[in-house]
């Protein structure tokens, strides 16, 4: 089961007495609301309430929107551990209610983030949303297996970074931010302890059918990559650098610049390092992961590295295209 949930929608108004265009209204609609309507038919309802307000001269922008799936299973999701989670997010959180697994949260308080939890108990300990009981008995829930819920929230930076902005375009790209944040930003596997490289683990079969779930949308591409007017300029960078440097060397009383840069490094790079570890990653592997999520952000970097391993593949493509047409 899935649906877009607790979606988030401002209307804007072009009021000519203002300076600026603002937006007329910004609107929270509840989850118990969209478990009866669909998002269409919910903003078709706030416009007609907004319509007496003033005058809407476009559709309703998304700030926020919840994507998520209910399902049961047969899988312990307390059988892995974090190092099984693949993700650009920072922080993997796991709870327990009453010394009962409770679930999984990554990535709190960003502009992405996502709880695998079990709703069931979630309902009986917490939320009272009873109302839910019916849809899953319709699915074929047999009222005693514990339902879980991957759910996932984009706020507006990730959504309209992804070229998306209005209603109709959020709902025509479901498919798409689900693939995104299932298969890019977030990845449960099986973790290969003779392979470092994270990104080749294979995926848990239980990801593999989640990943998967068909939103019913036309399956357009999202912009794969961010605004580079996101990458910061060189003298705001050094501008950082220096503050940061300058204040560690006053710290510990350091005059020269040298010594400075020196015992900063030193500083860093063991600070860096017991996180890794804490992470059960390399020192290496850590900044490269840091790095990579900044390049996601930058498309500039990104852009180089897809070039450049473009022209490699072409190259040894042409390479071997050569030794097979002189009969090598």
């Amino acid at each position: 089961m899935g649906r877009a949930s607790k979606l988030h929608e401002a209307a804007h108004s072009n009021d000519p007495t203002r300076s600026k265009s603002v937006p007329l209204a910004y609107v929270k609609i509840s989850s118990e609301y969209l478990t009866h309507r669909s998002p269409a038919a919910a903003e078709k309802a706030l416009r007609a309430i907004l319509e007496q307000l003033g005058t809407l001269h476009e559709s309703a922008n998304v700030s926020r929107i919840d994507l998520f799936v209910d399902f049961i299973s047969s899988e312990n999701m307390e059988s892995w551990d974090r190092h099984a989670w693949v993700t650009r997010a920072s922080a993997i959180n796991h709870y327990s209610t009453e010394r009962q697994f409770s679930g999984w949260t990554i990535g709190a308080g960003g502009v992405i983030s996502c709880r695998l939890y079990n709703k069931t108990l979630e309902i009986l300990k917490q939320s009272k949303k009873t109302y839910l009981y019916e849809l899953w008995y319709r699915a074929g829930w047999n009222g005693l297996d514990p339902v879980w819920r991957l759910e996932f929230q984009l706020n507006r930076e990730v959504i309209t970074q992804k070229g998306l902005q209005k209603l109709l375009d959020v709902l025509n790209h479901l498919n798409g931010l689900w693939s995104y944040a299932t298969t890019e930003w977030l990845r449960l596997t099986l973790p290969n302890s003779d392979d470092q490289t994270r990104s080749r683990w294979p995926i848990h079969p239980l990801w593999g059918y989640l990943s998967s779930v068909d939103w019913q949308t036309n399956d357009s591409p999202l912009l794969p990559r961010f605004n580079s007017a996101r990458v910061p300029g060189v003298d705001k960078l050094c501008s950082s650098l220096l503050s940061c440097l300058t204040s560690y060397m006053a710290r510990e009383r350091i005059w020269n610049l040298d010594h400075g840069f020196a015992a900063f490094k030193l500083a860093f790079c063991q600070h860096f390092d017991d996180i890794s570890s804490y992470l059960g990653l390399s020192f290496d592997d850590f900044i490269s992961e840091k790095v990579a999520i900044k390049a996601r952000k930058f498309n500039t970097i990104l852009n180089r590295d897809i070039e450049a391993e473009e022209k490699t593949k072409l190259s040894k493509s042409a390479a071997q295209y050569r030794k097979q047409s002189d009969g090598e």
